[in-house]
């Protein structure tokens, strides 16, 4: 199987859109204003050479880069890009295509010469989109998304159990897909260091440390093993949510109350289209300067906005009182059809 990933694809989808951009320190985040609150959403290679990456504030990557040109996100241009590349991805000999997002996806394909056909694929998306992409291939989902890693940019690498430790074995645990900092430390603290060392690890400690369905998924991709077939069921999204950073911290509760109305409106809007009730809500605070609570509640369910309504604001009583707030985020959970295969919709602005 493979696993496409496009280069820097927010950023390239710029520079075809703005060709006299090409090899200049690229950034695009937010409205484009670093003077606004926002995190950058992608930057170009160029950029990155001076430490920039996705989601860090925009007014510090502007620091790192004062001659970067910052652009506005452009949600509806990525997303006909991308619609573009999976086309040609799913076009493609006996191709089935699991889409992960934006910018990646897997490809399942039966074939005596993985290298020939991800090299073809590549070519169809250069051709077709001007766009450029990296490819891993391996004989797990997990080995074909950490290969690409290896192939970029604009490459292609093989991950399979025949090379899977003597690549992976002696690089730290946070390099895997799905372990982050706080696992990684987790991990460190019960001498876990290596993949290599995960891989050997004592399934029953991690189950002690992780939970049964955790640590026995941690030791398995300490192996690099886990699912080997691409299912392109479409992905059925459990949940919608929205988030506003405020340019001006709110600090009065009629300003808190109105843009907690807002948020509950706009998913609201985003899960009727499901016709699913919801039956869980999530609120996100972040306050000032940079700290951030989650509040969560089931809820009977529901598709009526007034008992929405009055269940969020439930979860607003718990929030600090007096205490100014830079961001808001509200996610409604829906019910989920027997039949569905589970996905994460992205959100609008970020979660």
């Amino acid at each position: 199987m493979l696993h496409v990933d496009l280069d820097q694809f927010i950023a390239a989808v710029e520079v075809l859109r703005h060709p006299e951009l090409a090899g200049k320190p690229v950034i695009v985040g937010g409205r484009g204003d670093p003077t606004e609150r926002a995190v950058v959403s992608t930057a170009s290679y160029e950029a990155r050479e001076y430490g920039v990456g996705s989601g860090m504030p925009l007014r510090i990557a502007a620091r790192k880069v004062p001659d970067a040109v910052i652009l506005p996100v452009d949600a509806p241009a990525y997303n006909a890009a991308s619609n573009e590349v999976m086309a040609t991805l799913r076009a493609q000999p006996g191709a089935v295509v699991q889409v992960l997002g934006w910018d990646e996806a897997f490809v399942g394909v039966t074939t005596d010469d993985p290298e020939a056909y991800a090299r073809n694929a590549q070519l169809a998306v250069l051709e077709r989109t001007a766009l450029h992409c990296s490819v891993g291939i391996g004989d797990t989902l997990v080995r074909a998304k950490i290969a690409t890693g290896f192939g970029k940019p604009r490459g292609v690498f093989r991950l399979t159990a025949a090379n899977w430790l003597d690549v992976m074995g002696d690089r730290p645990t946070i390099d895997l897909w799905g372990v982050g900092t706080k696992v990684s430390r987790r991990l460190a603290e019960h001498g876990i260091l290596t993949v290599a060392q995960l891989a050997a690890a004592d399934e029953s400690g991690l189950v002690a440390e992780f939970g049964p369905k955790m640590g026995l998924w941690f030791a398995q991709l300490g192996r690099g093993d886990g699912a080997s077939v691409v299912d392109d069921t479409p992905w059925v999204a459990r949940g919608h949510s929205r988030e506003t950073t405020y340019q001006q911290d709110l600090t009065e509760p009629a300003q808190v109350d109105d843009a907690v109305r807002t948020l509950v409106d706009q998913v609201l809007g985003d899960v009727s289209a499901e016709g699913r009730p919801v039956i869980g809500l999530t609120l996100k605070v972040r306050y000032a300067p940079f700290f951030t609570k989650i509040f969560t509640k089931k809820i009977p369910a529901t598709f009526d906005r007034e008992a929405v309504l009055a269940k969020t604001f439930e979860l607003v009583a718990k929030m600090e009182p007096d205490r100014p707030i830079r961001l808001l985020g509200v996610r409604a959970e829906m019910s989920m059809p027997d039949d569905a295969r589970e996905g994460h919709t992205p959100t609008r602005g970020g979660w």
